[in-house]
């Protein structure tokens, strides 16, 4: 069953095109990866579905139903995690929720019954009563989650849940993921942090200028690069590296410069290493170490947009 269906969704901003023809469908019980540089298209999509811009051409349905025609029921099925904290902090965390959730409709019993179940999820049960200005970054993006979930959404979008915490919060918030997605949600999931989204998505979309360039598994994503190889070389520093020089060896693919890494992808074929090396010495760059990395979605990324996804 689809869950969530864009058909040739697009939005122009004036003659400038964020976000073009795209069409998807998501399926019920998927944690779907939407991955895209930044001024990809990503988060324009994003906010079309969460009906918080309208698009210039196209549909969007959820649950077969379209959200321009039917808004209410598209509040009642959607919760959004946004990657900007939606909380206040003169509010306790019961109250954060609360709102929230009433802002879906619940009342009464109901509605207290069910924030307290979000805060209890999220693991803040006993912060009930404190203020999110007395929490931790991670205690506050759990909060985030609590309030988008307590209404009991069938789709959640998750945009950058976990940016600015601490690993062991970063866990709690992967594995709240996958228990919500046991539970019955379709998820779609956002994040710069690419080892996250080969970890837990079931399906990934990588987005380009507005466009959909791949969409698969990330077994069918990394089979699209066969055909390369991935070298990253450990130096000093980067600033005196040429770019355009060293992209134009023969066989270089695609190459992203990362603090004090260079990460190079390359044909197979093409036998390329000490010409790479040459150059760099050339330039002045001191090589500190080589290591040939096996194919990842990071890889992918890399190969088919030609640029890091944190650019």
């Amino acid at each position: 069953m689809s869950v969530l269906e864009l058909k040739q969704l697009t939005k122009k901003f004036g003659d400038f095109i964020a976000v073009d023809n795209i069409s998807l469908k998501i399926s019920e019980g998927e944690i779907f990866g939407f991955l895209g540089a930044n001024g990809a298209g990503k988060s324009t999509t994003i906010n079309m579905i969460a009906s918080l811009l309208r698009s210039t051409k196209g549909e969007i349905e959820l649950l077969g139903k379209n959200i321009a025609k039917n808004s209410r029921f598209a509040k009642t099925n959607i919760g959004i995690v946004p990657q900007d904290l939606a909380i206040y902090e003169d509010m306790t965390a019961y109250e954060n929720v609360s709102f929230f959730a009433g802002l879906y409709g619940l009342r009464g019993e109901l509605l207290r019954d069910r924030s307290e179940e979000a805060l209890q999820f999220v693991g803040l049960e006993d912060k009930h009563k404190s203020y999110p200005k007395n929490f931790s970054g991670g205690m506050k993006r759990r909060l985030n989650i609590a309030c988008a979930i307590a209404h009991r959404p069938k789709l959640i979008i998750m945009d950058e849940p976990t940016v600015g915490i601490d690993p062991q919060s970063r866990n709690y918030i992967l594995n709240s993921v996958r228990k919500l997605n046991d539970m019955g949600c379709t998820i779609i999931y956002t994040s710069h942090y690419m080892e996250e989204v080969e970890e837990i998505c079931t399906r990934i979309a990588i987005v380009d200028h507005g466009k959909v360039i791949a969409d698969g598994t990330k077994q069918q994503l990394m089979s699209m690069i066969k055909d390369t190889k991935d070298v990253w070389i450990e130096v000093k520093s980067t600033e005196a590296i040429d770019q355009r020089a060293l992209s134009a060896i023969q066989g270089v693919t695609a190459l992203s410069l990362e603090e004090q890494t260079v990460k190079i992808t390359s044909k197979v074929e093409v036998n390329n290493l000490n010409l790479i090396i040459q150059l760099l010495i050339k330039q002045g760059v001191e090589i500190r170490s080589i290591d040939e990395q096996a194919p990842n979605l990071e890889s992918v990324f890399l190969t088919l947009t030609g640029r890091n996804l944190r650019d």
